[in-house]
C-alpha cells in the first residue's frame, strides 16, 4: 500500500553525475531538492522523472524501461518518460518531469517542468457520454475522458451510494485494518458528473437514453456499459442471517469490519482469491478462521504446486481449511457442513464467485454470450454502445480467442481504452491481463491468461518465496506467475505484448 518517503537516496542529481554512470534504459535513483527522481538514458535521449509511482508509491527505480516508458514493478503502471503521463492503469496521475542537461561529461537535472496545459476537447466528438457503472472500468473511462478534455460531457451513473473506490483494498489492507478509509475513495475529476445510487433499469438504443429506477431518463450520444459483476449468493438455510456477509462494495467491507469488533470465530465460504484474502485479513485482525470450499479454486487457477503453497501458507497462519466440503446450514452461532461437522461462527463471509452483470445489456438487445460481447475496439452489437470491465468478453487470439477477465487492473485498462475508442481510436485492445493477490507477507503477480494448460514449468522455489511459474499449452506460453520476482513479471508482460514466444519460453526455465 502507500509508503511514506524517507531520506533522499542516491546522488544529488542537480549537482550532476558522470555520464558514464548512466547505463542504457537502467534508471539511476537520485534526488532533486529532496524529491526522489530517476535519471534515464534511452537511446539518444535523457529523461528525469519522479521516482515514485502515483498508484501505491511503488519504486520506479526498480522498474522496467522500454519503448520510451517506465513500468512500476509493483502493479505494472506505466509512465511516459518524455511527458510523465500515466499510460496504463492502475496509475492515472502523471509523474513529475525535470529538465536535463548534458555538458562536459556530466549530466545535471534542472528545474521541475510545469504541468502541461489541459487538452482541448476534440471537435465533433460524441456528447453527451454516459457511463453505466462506477467501478474500475467506469472510473477509468470517466477519468480518461476528462484528461482528453471531455469531462463536462460525461455522466457517470453508479448504483452504489458511494463513488468509485479502490476495490482491491476492500479484501486486503482495508479489511485487515492496515489502510484507513480515506485511502479508499478514488479521486474522480471534478468536471465529471457523478450520480450515486443511480440504478439503470432500461437502455433504449433507438432513442439513445437510459431510464433509471427513480423514473428519470438520461440521454446519450455514446454509452459505455461498465456494469461489472454480481456476487453469487449462498442458497442454504440461514444464508440471510445478519451475520452472513458477501464482499463486493465498500459498504460490504465496512459491515465486515464492524462485525469483527464483536466476532471471535469466522467462517469463510469459498477458497478463491477473494475468500482467501478475506481469511488472511481476518486472521490479521485476530479472529479464528475456518475456510470451507467444495474445491480448491487456487489449485484450479494456479495449478497444484502454487495452489498447495497458498493453502499451506494459510495453515501456517492458523486458518483451518475444509476443502471438499460444503455448507448445509447456517445458524446464529454455527455453520453445519455437508459432512456433518459443525463449526462455531459468529461471522460468516461468503466468497463463492461472481457472475457478469449482463441483464441490462440483454434487455436492450445487445449480444451476450457469457459476458457482453465486444469487438477489438470494445464496441458491442449496438451502435454507439461500448462495454468494458468484468462484464465484457473480448477477442484475443493470444489467450484462447475469446476471453473475459474479472480483475481490477484489466477493468481499468479496458475502461481507459473504451474512452479513447469512443473518441475514434482505431487500434485494437491488446493489453495483457494482469493481477496481483496478497496473502499475509506473500504477493503473487499473474500476467497473461491461461484457461487451460498441459504443463507448468517452475524456476526457483515457492517455499523460498522466490519463483517463476510458466503455464504452457503445447509450445505456447499463456501465463507467467511470479513470487518475489517483480522485475521478471514486468519482463513477461512486455514479452506478451510483443507476442514474443521465444522470449516467453525462457520464463519458468531460466528466469
Amino acid at each position: 500500500m502507500a509508503q511514506t518517503s524517507g531520506e533522499p537516496t542516491g546522488p544529488d542529481l542537480a549537482a550532476g553525475v558522470a555520464a558514464g554512470d548512466l547505463r542504457e534504459d537502467v534508471p539511476l535513483l537520485g534526488h532533486v531538492a529532496g524529491d526522489p527522481v530517476i535519471l534515464v538514458r534511452s537511446g539518444d535521449r535523457l529523461h528525469a522523472v519522479g521516482a515514485t509511482c502515483t498508484h501505491y508509491n511503488g519504486p520506479l527505480a526498480e522498474g522496467l524501461v522500454a519503448d520510451g516508458a517506465v513500468r512500476c514493478p509493483w502493479h505494472h503502471a506505466c509512465f511516459d518518460l518524455a511527458t510523465g503521463e500515466a499510460l496504463r492503469a492502475p496509475a492515472f496521475a502523471p509523474i513529475a518531469c525535470y529538465d536535463v542537461e548534458a555538458k562536459d561529461g556530466r549530466i545535471r537535472v534542472g528545474a521541475r517542468r510545469a504541468a502541461p496545459p489541459a487538452k482541448t476537447p476534440p471537435a465533433g466528438g460524441p456528447s453527451p457520454i454516459v457511463v453505466v457503472g462506477a467501478g474500475a472500468a467506469g472510473f477509468a473511462a470517466a477519468d480518461t475522458l476528462s484528461r482528453e478534455g471531455l469531462g463536462r460531457q460525461v455522466m457517470l451513473l453508479g448504483a452504489e451510494e458511494t463513488g468509485p473506490v479502490d476495490r482491491p483494498n476492500l479484501s486486503k489492507d482495508y479489511l485487515a485494518g492496515k489502510a484507513p478509509e480515506e485511502w479508499i475513495p478514488l479521486a474522480l475529476p471534478e468536471d465529471v458528473q457523478l450520480r450515486t445510487g443511480a440504478r439503470v433499469l432500461e437502455i433504449d438504443t433507438g432513442a439513445r437514453n437510459v431510464r433509471l429506477a427513480d423514473g428519470s431518463t438520461v440521454a446519450w450520444d455514446a454509452l459505455l456499459l461498465a456494469t461489472g459483476a454480481e456476487v453469487v449468493r449462498l442458497d442454504v438455510p440461514g444464508a440471510q442471517l445478519p451475520h452472513v456477509h458477501t464482499l463486493r462494495t465498500l459498504a460490504d467491507s465496512r459491515a465486515i469490519v464492524e462485525a469483527t469488533g464483536r466476532a471471535r470465530r469466522a467462517v469463510v465460504v469459498g477458497a478463491g482469491f477473494i475468500g482467501l484474502e478475506v481469511a488472511a485479513s481476518l486472521r490479521e485482525r485476530g479472529l479464528s478462521v475456518d475456510v470451507v470450499a467444495a474445491e480448491s479454486l487456487l489449485r484450479k487457477i494456479l495449478g497444484p504446486e502454487a495452489g498447495a503453497f497458498v493453502e499451506g501458507l494459510h495453515r501456517e497462519h492458523g486458518v483451518a481449511l475444509h476443502i471438499g466440503d460444503g455448507v448445509a446450514e447456517i445458524t446464529p452461532d454455527s455453520v453445519r457442513l455437508t459432512s456433518g461437522a459443525v463449526l462455531a461462527a459468529d461471522l460468516v463471509v461468503v466468497g463463492i464467485g461472481v457472475r457478469p452483470a449482463t441483464a441490462l445489456a440483454e434487455r436492450a438487445g445487445v449480444r451476450v454470450d457469457r459476458g457482453i460481447l465486444v469487438d477489438e475496439r470494445l464496441r458491442t452489437s449496438a451502435t454507439g454502445v461500448f462495454a468494458a470491465g468484468d462484464a465484457a468478453r473480448w477477442p484475443d487470439e493470444r489467450f484462447g480467442g475469446s476471453i473475459r477477465v474479472e480483475h481490477w487492473v484489466v477493468a481499468e485498462r479496458m475502461g481507459a481504452f473504451a474512452a479513447r475508442a469512443i473518441l475514434g481510436r482505431t487500434a485494437p485492445f491488446r493489453d495483457v491481463p494482469f493481477f496481483w493477490s496478497a496473502h499475509y507477507d506473500v504477493t503473487f503477480t499473474y500476467v497473461g491468461h491461461a484457461q487451460r494448460w498441459d504443463r507448468i514449468d517452475v524456476h526457483g522455489t515457492l517455499a523460498a518465496r522466490n519463483a517463476t511459474l510458466a503455464y504452457r499449452d503445447s509450445d505456447r506460453t499463456l501465463a507467467v506467475v511470479t513470487v518475489g520476482r517483480d522485475r521478471i513479471s514486468l519482463e513477461a508482460e512486455l514479452a506478451f505484448e510483443r507476442d514474443d514466444q521465444p522470449a516467453l519460453a525462457a520464463f519458468g526455465r531460466t528466469r
